[in-house]
């Protein structure tokens, strides 16, 4: 797949599936642009990198913060060019609680990060995409968004939620020849995940670089066909 000359945003791309996201297309030749919260964390991860892309990182990004969000897409357009594929990784996971005794802090950061950071992104890149005849976006949720879980409410109702979002997304811009889809991981092969979870089987679960290879391949030409589809990622 090759991605030369189509400017992509990876949200979230200090994280263990956004690097991997990032990589992928860098090595199919895209002009990538990669945000994060943190300042210096992306330079510090990337500073070797040596691909066929064009890396442009983008620090100090608070996805829930629209305005500073608008500022970042204006430069994007401006400097880089016209933002044609969004990857939103961001996204969080809480557990514990059950569902008559959730605390308003618990949903309401379930909300904010799978959620309203999309609605955010979306608002601030989707106008681009949809100018350029030919665009994708992709959502992470997950295999919760499919079945509610014991003390995992807030988490499950915040990834469905998200996957009906992309759904209804996919229906008003598919007229402008834009295809968005959800990819739906389990457990993501992660170090933090092994630490989290030390007596788990980790060959069954999926690491980042193969959930990046569905993602470019959403988000190619060969995917043109394929729109408010829920992936399933998940070995």
């Amino acid at each position: 797949m090759d991605f030369t000359n189509k400017v992509i945003v990876v949200t979230g791309a200090a994280g263990n599936l956004g690097q991997a996201v990032t990589r992928a297309y860098l090595q199919a030749g895209g002009d990538v642009c990669a945000l994060d919260h943190r300042v210096g964390r992306l330079s510090e991860i990337f500073k070797n990198v040596e691909d066929n892309g064009r890396l442009n990182l983008f620090e100090g990004i608070d996805i829930l913060e629209s305005e500073g969000l608008f500022g970042t897409a204006e430069t994007i357009r401006k400097d880089i060019g016209k933002v044609s594929i969004l990857v939103h990784t961001i996204g969080g996971y809480a557990s514990g609680e059950l569902v008559h005794q959730l605390s308003a802090e618990v949903w309401e950061k379930m909300m904010d990060l799978n959620v309203r950071s999309f609605l955010n992104a979306s608002a601030a890149f989707a106008p681009d995409i949809i100018d350029t005849d030919e665009g994708k976006i992709i959502t992470i949720g997950a295999k919760a968004a499919l079945a509610g879980g014991v003390k995992a409410g807030a988490y499950a109702a915040a990834k469905g939620a998200l996957l009906r979002l992309t759904e209804s997304m996919a229906a008003e811009l598919k007229p402008h020849n834009v295809q968005v889809n959800c990819v739906l991981p389990g457990v993501i092969d992660t170090p933090d995940n092994r630490e989290a979870m030390p007596g788990a089987d980790f060959s069954k679960w999926v690491s980042p670089e193969k959930i990046a290879e569905v993602i470019l391949f959403l988000t190619s030409s060969e995917a043109d066909i394929i729109t408010g589809a829920a992936i399933p990622v998940y070995g």
